[in-house]
């Protein structure tokens, strides 16, 4: 399946509670989202799959692809188009023979030495960050700024998605930086106007 990986919305749950997760994806993705993480590490994996349901439904018609984060049994019952894993998630080997060649599968990427290991040719994409500290994970990796990340990318023959304390005045930079798009998750989750907060990105990158 083809992708875009130039606005990338990973969902959280508690940030999105008050404005509802499917009416912040679907605001989210008329502003400008490209394609759309389903993240929550808090819920069990049938109410996962169930909310990856309701937004396949919100997500049919725009080609805006819907990924799990770390839960390969959630992307399987829910039919989601790919799985986004970390280190220590999933194995990408398991997520390639489970969901098939047509999936979407990315990996976190932190180090030289993590790009090194990964199995590239099973991969579609790499996630390359955390360029900032980030509340919205905890237990992240050291930041490694633009610079570390013009390096990974530099070094990355795959597509490259930058993640990790982002907001829109930062998409010049990470697009200086050659990543093919930014990741975000407070930037639109929680924001009043989800689909305002994309747009800002698309105006920056524009400009």
């Amino acid at each position: 399946m083809s992708f875009d990986l130039s606005l990338y919305l990973v969902t959280d749950a508690a940030l999105c509670h008050d404005y509802g997760l499917e009416k912040t994806v679907e605001a989210a993705v008329n502003g400008g989202v490209t394609i759309v993480q389903l993240r929550d590490k808090h819920a069990s994996d049938a109410q996962m799959i169930a909310q990856a349901k309701r937004l396949k439904s919100v997500l049919a018609g725009t080609g805006v692809p819907l990924i799990i984060n770390d839960r390969l049994t959630v992307a399987l019952e829910s039919q989601a188009d790919g799985l986004h894993v970390g280190q220590s998630d999933t194995a990408v080997q398991a997520a390639r023979a489970a969901m098939g060649e047509q999936a979407i599968i990315g990996l976190s990427i932190n180090t030289h030495a993590q790009l090194d290991a990964a199995p590239l040719t099973l991969l579609d994409y790499v996630g390359i960050g955390p360029v900032f500290a980030t509340g919205s994970k905890q237990d992240h990796a050291q930041p490694i700024g633009f610079d570390g990340l013009a390096a990974l990318v530099a070094a990355c023959r795959l597509p490259s998605v930058a993640i990790g304390g982002l907001k829109a005045e930062h998409a010049n930079h990470v697009r200086r930086a050659g990543a093919d798009g930014l990741a975000v998750i407070s930037a639109i989750c929680g924001q009043p106007d989800p689909a305002q907060a994309a747009r800002a990105f698309k105006t920056v990158t524009a400009s």
